[in-house]
């Protein structure tokens, strides 16, 4: 089985698609296999493993770890997925990029660490899948505003946008970065 690689206009961000060996019954894919990522040069071990279920119009972000990079794939249903670069002095910062992930085109999306990643549900029942490089730790996390105007993430339904009162709380990019 292969993966494909597609570099991202995020700098060190990828999109990677499984091959899926399908037939009347389903599919069967690898979705990660470790020799196999450091042939492609993610090099990253990954540790930890989460899953969120979302209905449709939730939106989950903007959230950031400067030492925890992510592979992110939606496991059922369709979700508008957004990474957005927080590292200063990468040549993408304060760049955003969106990428349509479902359950049928089989894409992960790597997040490199100190990037902000958020998505926004656009079925019900979004089952978002996720490994992480490091474990979880509040002290170690940060958040950007979901529709903070110095991003101008183009959300596909921002005013159906379904946002926890925390993430709702997250201060703005420059107050964040600056």
């Amino acid at each position: 089985m292969s993966i494909n690689l597609q570099r991202c206009g995020i700098e060190g961000a990828f999109v990677l698609t499984p091959s899926a060996i399908g037939d009347e019954r389903g599919y069967f894919k690898e979705i990660y296999v470790r020799s196999k990522f450091q042939a492609l040069g993610i090099a990253d071990e990954f540790i930890q493993d989460n899953i969120s279920v979302s209905r449709q119009f939730v939106l989950r972000g903007l959230h950031g770890d400067r030492a925890m990079s992510k592979l992110v794939q939606v496991l059922s249903g369709e979700a508008f997925d957004v990474i957005a670069d927080a590292r200063p002095g990468s040549p993408t910062f304060g760049k955003w990029e969106a990428f349509a992930l479902s359950a049928d085109n089989h894409r992960e999306i790597f997040v490199p660490a100190g990037c902000l990643h958020g998505f926004q549900a656009l079925t019900d029942g979004v089952v978002l899948a996720y490994k992480q490089t490091a474990e979880y730790d509040p002290a170690r996390e940060f958040g950007v505003r979901w529709d903070d105007p110095q991003l101008a993430i183009a959300w596909p339904e921002p005013d159906r946008a379904i946002v926890s009162a925390r993430d709702r709380g997250n201060p703005t990019f420059a107050e964040t970065t600056g």
